[in-house]
């Protein structure tokens, strides 16, 4: 009886093996790349560590460059106790919150309806998003305080909270349209098939799945809110009415130079930004390479 034939096996070839010395990197190289790792890690580590010590200087010392030689907590007591520090961190506390918790809900909800529906306008929606963020702020800054004022907002924590998510919402909304792009279309699908109706799938089902970009969009507007100066100073007026980045000003201008005072200040606006980052830094890379690949 015939059998069939089984063809000859071609014989595999094992992988030629690469040089063991192909991208290992030389000395000289390793220690100019060291060196320049080091060099670039002091110049970015050395003007928050000078304010720092700066700030526990006496006055009479501030100018100088030496390390603390009796480090005082003066400076501290004077901006707690003799200014409006705590107004001012009262008003950028209220401004940041809203302006987050409003940002992220605007940005989250306006980036899921694009990804997922087609609706007449969509398009022209998207680079409206874009070109506003193509105005330098100093162009803005005349318009939206003329509608500030007919609006009488002026001095009014919510002409801050309108500007800045003015200026947030339209980044974090492409951000969140490029995250949620990565999430499976069949995940809305399962939630409809359930009975759960769009936001209910929104709610329910992507948002959960959306942490990190949602983690990103807040830290954004945060920083947006928390860090801003020219809006803050145009908008408000009276010591009791300015924010933290605007109050520091008042520290040093044309007739008045208290630089210890500003520096401690300066200190203390910065410890809740950096709580912020540590509880979002861990979110930030996958939040905002969301969009280079879809699944």
């Amino acid at each position: 009886m015939a059998t069939a034939k089984t063809p000859a096996k071609t014989p595999v070839q094992a992988p030629a093996k690469t040089s063991g010395r192909r991208g290992k990197r030389s000395l000289p190289a390793s220690i100019a790349l060291h060196a320049t790792l080091l060099i670039a890690s002091a110049v970015a580590v050395f003007p928050p560590l000078w304010l720092l010590v700066t700030s526990f200087k006496p006055k009479t010392e501030a100018f100088s460059t030496d390390v603390v030689k009796s480090p005082t907590l003066e400076n501290y007591d004077h901006v707690l106790n003799d200014t409006e520090f705590l107004s001012w961190f009262g008003n950028s506390l209220l401004i940041v919150a809203v302006t987050t918790v409003l940002g992220v809900l605007i940005a989250a909800t306006t980036g899921y309806a694009v990804s997922r529906f087609r609706f007449p306008g969509m398009r022209p929606l998207m680079w409206l998003l874009l070109i506003t963020q193509m105005f330098p702020m100093a162009i803005l800054i005349v318009p939206l305080y003329n509608i500030m004022s007919k609006l009488g907002w002026l001095n009014q924590p919510v002409s801050l909270i309108v500007t800045y998510l003015t200026i947030a919402v339209p980044f974090c909304a492409w951000m969140m349209k490029g995250y949620f792009d990565t999430i499976p279309v069949e995940i809305d699908e399962s939630g409809r098939v359930d009975g759960l109706n769009p936001f209910g799938t929104f709610w329910r089902l992507i948002l959960p799945l959306a942490k990190p970009g949602i983690a990103v969009t807040a830290f954004y507007t945060f920083i947006t809110a928390w860090a801003e100066v020219a809006y803050a100073s145009a908008f408000m007026t009276g010591e009791e009415n300015l924010t933290l980045a605007a109050g520091l000003q008042t520290f040093v201008n044309q007739y008045t130079s208290d630089w210890g005072a500003m520096t401690a200040a300066a200190v203390m606006i910065a410890v809740p930004a950096a709580l912020v980052f540590s509880w979002a830094q861990r979110h930030l890379v996958a939040g905002l390479t969301a969009g280079a690949t879809k699944s």
